[in-house]
């Protein structure tokens, strides 16, 4: 049987595809592990807080076992409640701690596995092996990829589990303690509903940040700059900095993929600001011409070498500036990075309509 020439099977256009995906999924992990470890020393600062606590608690439970009969049955019954509640907060804190660790151990396993696939990617790139090969490479690079979306709903899942999920579990049981203390203490009833209360507004907050960070339903509904305009709200008043957005000529829908990829650049950029300028002021700029439309990320910080940067962007490092240069790479846009020490930085890119 003739070979089959399998040259064509390597698309440089679908590698740069592929390792885009790769990078931007290592990206995000980083975070997800940084935030993980942030939230699994605050757990175990509250276990430990709990345990010391509940220690006091037994021992005056102790002592008032030991006043009987004489003890006072409220004071009993008082104790007991507090002391059963304490006992279960540290239950939770334990197995929120313990969960946590889990998931980090996940996350680390995931990691070491894309960065193999980036390599694998970096390499095939680069090879000049037989096309054969490559072919081969690339239907087990691809193998890989179909593996990380599975992987990412797997994500997608255990954090509504672990987040709304988790949370509304917990309103449920709130509720029912509600409904024991009405006749019981009206008073307390007064202070557990405004419990309840802030705990639903904390199960909807997470639900929303949970579906912008999928995909911002303003930017199918409304587009790019009403979605930006409340992204850039919100980022600032996480992030502790001055931010102002800017439009410059008339406002109108991009077609096609363009506003989603404006939105992930400029999410990128400002996200690159928060963790690397510690700057106080970033000023966003979108600038809508008659065959054009450009965004500016700018910021007072420290600035970078951006020779040095991009010297090092073939390894999994600046996964930010990757993601941002490929995701304008695949729309045929122009990103330019411009920057001194000292002296902050300008991300400017422009799409041509």
């Amino acid at each position: 049987m003739a070979s089959i020439d399998t040259r064509t099977a390597v698309n440089p256009g679908a590698l740069t595809g592929v390792r885009f995906l790769v990078s931007k999924r290592i990206e995000e992990l980083e975070a997800v592990g940084e935030s993980l470890d942030r939230s699994r020393a605050e757990a175990a600062a509250r276990r430990d807080e709990v345990g010391s606590g509940l220690e006091r608690l037994e021992s005056r439970w102790n002592a008032l076992l030991a006043g009987l009969p004489s003890a006072d049955p409220r004071e009993i019954d008082a104790a007991f409640r507090v002391l059963a509640a304490t006992r279960a907060d540290l239950a939770a804190a334990d197995e929120r701690h313990t969960d946590l660790g889990s998931q980090l151990v996940g996350i680390r396993g995931e990691l070491e596995v894309l960065r193999s696939v980036y390599r694998s990617l970096d390499d095939l790139m680069a090879s000049s092996s037989s096309a054969e090969e490559g072919s081969t490479r690339l239907r087990s690079a691809s193998r890989q990829v179909f593996q990380i979306i599975e992987e990412e709903r797997m994500r997608i899942a255990r954090d509504m589990h672990d987040g709304p999920a988790q949370s509304m579990a917990n309103l449920v049981l709130q509720a029912e303690i509600l409904e024991r203390l009405i006749t019981r203490d009206p008073q307390m009833v007064v202070k557990e509903l405004a419990d309840f209360k802030n705990g639903v507004r904390d199960v909807l907050d997470d639900t929303r940040r949970l579906i912008f960070d999928l995909r911002p339903m303003t930017l199918d509904d409304l587009g790019l700059v009403p979605t930006l305009r409340k992204f850039v709200k919100e980022f600032g008043q996480r992030a502790s900095v001055n931010i102002q957005l800017r439009v410059v000529g008339e406002e109108t829908r991009l077609p096609g993929a363009l506003e989603p990829t404006l939105f992930r650049i400029i999410q990128e950029a400002l996200s690159n600001a928060r963790k690397h300028a510690h700057g106080t002021m970033v000023e966003v700029v979108i600038g809508f011409q008659p065959k054009s439309v450009s965004a500016v990320v700018r910021d007072d910080g420290v600035g970078m070498d951006v020779a040095a940067v991009e010297a090092g962007l073939d390894g999994t490092r600046n996964l930010g500036l990757i993601s941002m240069r490929e995701r304008t790479e695949l729309e045929k846009g122009r990103l330019e990075i411009r920057s001194h020490l000292g002296k902050g930085t300008e991300v400017r890119v422009t799409f041509d309509l």
